[in-house]
């Protein structure tokens, strides 16, 4: 079970607006931007974003069919800001792994509860 379409539209709405300013800072988080994949437009969606050996990994808290899932693929890559440093970001891969070994420990419980067992594997530049 990943998150239900009510709540992605809740945080799009409301949580997204809130954290967008902070979330570029804060430890566990960071914006993705990208471009849509056919209008071009850019957009930059706060997410929970954890470093990796080589790059990122984000869960897929409402599973790999989201659009901006579709448009790093599109594009084969992104950019990720994260404690104020920008990187660029390619070779996106999507891991399916219900250990959810690629999360910090208490992200995996929590991850756990929800269902998640879907990821976004990025290398960084």
């Amino acid at each position: 079970m990943v998150l239900p379409e009510r709540i992605a539209r809740f945080n799009r709405v409301v949580t997204n607006r809130v954290t967008k300013p902070v979330a570029d800072k804060l430890p566990g988080f960071g914006v993705l931007i990208h471009r849509g994949r056919r209008s071009g437009k850019e957009f930059r969606t706060p997410l929970n974003i954890f470093r990796s050996a080589d790059g990122f990994v984000v869960a897929l808290t409402y599973g790999p069919d989201t659009d901006w899932v579709r448009n790093v693929f599109a594009a084969g890559g992104a950019e990720i800001i994260t404690r104020g440093r920008k990187y660029r970001v390619h070779d996106p891969e999507l891991v399916h792994d219900e250990t959810r070994r690629p999360m910090p420990p208490g992200v995996r419980q929590f991850l756990g509860l929800v269902g998640v067992t879907d990821f976004l594997m990025l290398k960084r530049e």
